[in-house]
């Protein structure tokens, strides 16, 4: 059987298929902690592969609402589009073999790309940022290390705005053309301080000019008014958006890439 033809991430055309289109279960991704299915989706003669999350899914979490993952993978989504960094594959709410879930462009990560490493070194090497000591051995230690990378760098600015509390190494797709997506959105834009990354390697620095430029757009469109106000407010809950609000505001006040808090865990376990 021929692979489906591929959509280019971000048209409009994906969107239209992710949620119009017949969703087809392929087969199940066994090692996620909640149900993920691997799909194909046609829709007026175009079809894509995706993965579809259904609420019915998704396993109780102490901190966050149940049934509420998916409809913030979707919010990510919107965040990142406001950003035009395009971060994010294309991802919508839909109905689907086991009722309502999210439903996202399918994206083929390519082989070679090394964003993280873990080195025996006190200090990381040209082109690299520390993110701290990981345990490797018994007794043994070594530095982990992502890339210094400008992709990198714009994600971990969009995870500082949707207080992503979950951003593991499995979840930087880079992909063809030199497109870097994040994937697994389900757990952000908690009210409290959540932010747990594995991208702190720009802790404390000042934010590039074009992330300040980004971050004063993102603050215009989340007004009263604003369109991704509109968008979020039927995705999250009013606090939670009053908290993202708050959360671009205060790194425009910085105008730094923030800091572990010290009050939760800043680093995912495990971290890939």
């Amino acid at each position: 059987m021929s692979a489906p033809e591929r959509i280019p991430p971000r048209s409009v055309t994906t969107a239209e298929v992710l949620a119009r289109g017949e969703l087809t279960v392929r087969g199940q991704i066994r090692d996620a902690s909640n149900a993920v299915l691997h799909c194909s989706v046609s829709h007026d003669g175009q079809e894509a592969l995706c993965v579809y999350k259904p609420v019915r899914g998704e396993r109780p979490l102490w901190d966050f609402p149940d049934g509420t993952l998916a409809q913030r993978e979707v919010a990510a989504y919107e965040v990142s589009e406001a950003t035009g960094w395009g971060l994010v594959p294309p991802t919508v709410l839909r109905d689907g073999p086991y009722g309502e879930g999210m439903c996202q462009l399918w994206i083929e990560a390519v082989p070679g790309s090394e964003l993280l490493a873990l080195v025996d070194a006190e200090e990381p090497e040209p082109g690299w940022k520390a993110i701290g000591l990981a345990e490797v051995d018994e007794g043994r230690t070594a530095l982990l290390v992502h890339a210094d990378d400008d992709r990198l760098r714009r994600l971990a600015v969009l995870d500082a705005v949707i207080n992503n509390a979950d951003r593991k190494g499995g979840h930087l797709l880079p992909a063809e053309g030199g497109r870097l997506y994040g994937i697994d959105h389900g757990v952000t834009f908690n009210t409290e301080n959540k932010l747990r990354t594995l991208l702190w390697g720009w802790a404390g620095e000042p934010l590039t000019g074009e992330a300040v430029d980004v971050l004063k757009s993102l603050k215009e469109t989340l007004g009263p008014s604003g369109a991704l106000a509109r968008r979020l407010a039927v995705l999250i809950t009013a606090a939670e958006l009053d908290a993202t609000r708050a959360r671009v505001d205060a790194l425009l006040d910085s105008g730094k890439h923030p800091e572990p808090s010290g009050e939760w865990p800043a680093i995912p376990w495990p971290p890939v």
